[in-house]
């Protein structure tokens, strides 16, 4: 069986906590994100993604000073997604790394597009992030 998560990673030249604290408003996920949706709004102190599947539910884990944004998304059926990912410092700028994880019983296909939208939004991320945020 194909492995079940691919690790992703881009390097990114400003400073950690920089890079921190943009990813982790949700507010800038259509910057940079475009696999989820078109939109988002905080809807009663919950952030609310418009996307394909119908409105989505989406939340970081709590602030915290090491560089985790780990994130769970929510479907309209209920079921809730898991997604590890990390800011690190690296030199004089930082690493984001985010651990793709095959959903359910996706094809090798699927997945492989999957990942493949993720390192295009995490490009998209160091891109607008080095242009000034």
């Amino acid at each position: 069986m194909p492995s079940s998560t691919r690790h992703l990673g881009e390097r990114i030249a400003r400073p950690a906590a920089e890079v921190y604290a943009f990813v982790a408003d949700p507010a800038n996920l259509p910057r940079w994100s475009s696999g989820l949706g078109s939109s988002i709004q905080l809807v009663d102190d919950e952030w609310i993604i418009e996307s394909p599947e119908g409105k989505l539910r989406f939340e970081f884990v709590e602030a915290n000073d090491l560089g985790v944004l780990d994130h769970r998304v929510t479907f309209p059926s209920g079921d809730t997604f898991y997604n590890p990912m990390r800011v690190v410092p690296y030199d004089d700028g930082c690493e984001i790394t985010f651990a793709v994880r095959r959903f359910g019983d996706i094809s090798d296909a699927d997945f492989d597009r999957d990942t493949a939208a993720v390192a295009a939004d995490l490009a998209k991320l160091r891109e607008v992030l080095e242009a000034g945020g």
